[in-house]
C-alpha cells in the first residue's frame, strides 16, 4: 500500500494537483490501483497466457508457481438452443451439460470459467470429481475422448454484479471473454467455452507468423 496523497506530497515536494495526475497516469497503466476505502495499493505482476496454444489452466499456472485452485459454482442440464446446436453438431433440444467454476491462484479468484458439454456424449457428467481436476483431463480419463485443438476469441468486456461479487472487483471492471470450440482428434466438436478472466491479472499474448509482403 502507498502513502496517502498528502504524506506523497510531502514526501515528495509536488503539489496535490501534479500528484494526482501521475497517479491517475500510473492507475491508467496498470501499475497501480485505487480502491475507494482501501487506498491506493502497487498492482500485482499480470500473468501472461498464450492465446495461441492450449494449455491446461492449472498445468500452466503451476508451472509459473502459483496455487491454483477451483470452486464449482453449479452444473445444470438444458436443451440445446439452435445456435448452440449447430456449433457442437447435435440436433436442436439435445440435452447439454453445463459445468461453472470460479478459479483462483493463491487462493485469489481470478476467473470464471463455464464448459458446455453434450449429455448423449458424456453422460453423467456431475458424478466426477469436477473441482479437484481438469475438465480436459477428466473427458480423456473417463470418456477417452481427447482435446486436439480449439478455435478461440477474445474481447474485453465489462464486469456486471454476479461476475464482481464471485471475481472481487468492482462492477463494470474490465474483464477479458475468452470464447472457445475445442474438437478431438477426429475434428469433432466437443466443447463450447466461456470464460471470463479479470484484466488487471492477465495478459493474452501471441506469436506472430513471419510477414509476407
Amino acid at each position: 500500500r502507498l502513502p496517502s496523497e498528502r504524506d506523497l506530497s510531502d514526501a515528495l515536494g509536488v503539489n496535490r494537483l501534479t500528484l494526482r495526475r501521475a497517479l491517475r497516469s500510473l492507475e491508467s497503466q496498470g501499475l497501480i490501483t485505487r480502491r475507494p476505502g482501501l487506498g491506493t495499493h502497487v498492482a500485482a505482476p499480470k500473468i501472461e497466457r498464450q492465446a495461441a496454444r492450449l494449455v491446461s489452466f492449472t498445468r500452466g499456472m503451476q508451472q509459473r508457481g502459483f496455487l491454483p485452485g477451483t470452486r464449482l459454482l453449479s452444473v445444470e442440464h438444458f436443451p440445446a438452443h439452435a445456435a448452440l446446436a449447430a456449433v457442437l453438431q447435435i440436433g436442436t433440444g439435445a440435452p447439454v451439460c453445463i459445468v461453472h467454476r470460479l478459479r483462483t491462484l493463491n487462493h485469489e479468484p481470478v476467473l470464471l470459467e463455464q464448459y458446455t458439454l453434450p449429455d448423449e456424449r458424456f453422460p453423467g457428467l456431475e458424478r466426477h470429481d469436477l473441482e479437484g481436476r481438469s475438465i480436459y483431463a477428466l473427458l480423456q480419463e473417463a470418456y477417452g475422448v481427447q482435446i486436439r485443438r480449439a478455435r478461440q476469441s477474445l474481447e474485453p468486456v465489462a464486469a456486471g454484479e454476479y461476475e464482481s461479487g464471485l471475481l472481487g472487483v468492482a462492477p463494470g471492471a474490465p474483464l477479458m471473454l475468452e470464447r472457445r470450440l475445442s474438437f478431438d482428434e477426429h475434428d469433432h466438436p466437443v466443447e463450447h467455452g466461456r470464460d471470463l478472466y479479470r484484466g488487471d491479472r492477465f495478459r493474452f499474448v501471441t506469436e506472430t507468423a513471419p510477414w509476407e509482403g
